[in-house]
């Protein structure tokens, strides 16, 4: 549908709007490469300039990589995600698993406290959603299966404040154990490196947050220990 509007700052704010949801919705994953120019101008009705403006715009903010001779491509899911994303990327791995111990335990301990029926139904399918990823030896599958699994953990804790960060938190997390699992110990996949989770959706289900919190805490994986 095409975009209109009589002056051209509110048109290029409609594209980028327009732009950012396809992003947010997931209908452009992290990591996918965007419509060309001359397709988005076709879909969206504007201007080539406006178009451009719209992209430059978000890949200033960090959710879009434009990169000369290849194309446009998704790098963030949210303005946040992105400068978390230029300003980490090259931290040191320990300190990411550190990081995301902490959040995924002290969300794994409201969990299971604040958890709903629907919150341990959409748990029970992404851990088996997780397993099948695990199955197919495919470390980008597995890992995005994997980050949305941890991601619904979170999210059970039903504190806003906590899920909008680790979400934002979430695609460096996944690049992290990409590579962990693509380059790192975790290559190839080995059946020694699986990680079972299913006990903690048991711990959450039992509402039992100490058992929760330790096995959020347990995973080698999530929180690299000394010598690791």
């Amino acid at each position: 549908m095409a975009l209109t509007s009589p002056r051209r700052s509110a048109l290029s704010d409609q594209v980028i709007t327009e732009l950012r949801n396809q992003i947010t919705s997931g209908e452009w994953p992290v990591g996918s490469r965007i419509p060309t120019e001359p397709e988005l101008v076709e879909q969206l009705g504007v201007a080539r300039n406006t178009v451009r403006e719209a992209v430059r715009a978000l890949a200033h903010n960090g959710l879009l990589d434009i990169r000369q001779g290849s194309g446009t491509y998704v790098t963030a899911t949210s303005e946040l995600a992105g400068v978390m994303h230029r300003r980490f990327t090259g931290a040191d791995p320990r300190h990411v698993a550190e990081v995301r111990c902490t959040l995924e335990s002290s969300a794994a301990r409201l969990a299971a406290r604040n958890r709903t029926e629907r919150d341990l139904k959409q748990l029970d399918a992404l851990l088996a959603r997780r397993e099948e990823a695990w199955r197919t030896g495919d470390p980008k599958q597995f890992a995005a299966a994997d980050a949305t699994f941890h991601l619904a953990v979170v999210a059970a804790s039903h504190n806003d404040v906590l899920t909008a960060l680790y979400a934002d938190l979430g695609d460096l997390l996944r690049e992290w154990l990409h590579d962990w699992l693509r380059e790192g110990p975790g290559s190839q996949m080995r059946p020694e490196d699986r990680m079972d989770h299913a006990r903690l959706v048991a711990a959450i289900r039992a509402r039992d947050g100490d058992l929760a919190a330790s096995e959020a805490a347990s995973y080698p994986v999530m929180c690299l220990r000394d010598g690791d």
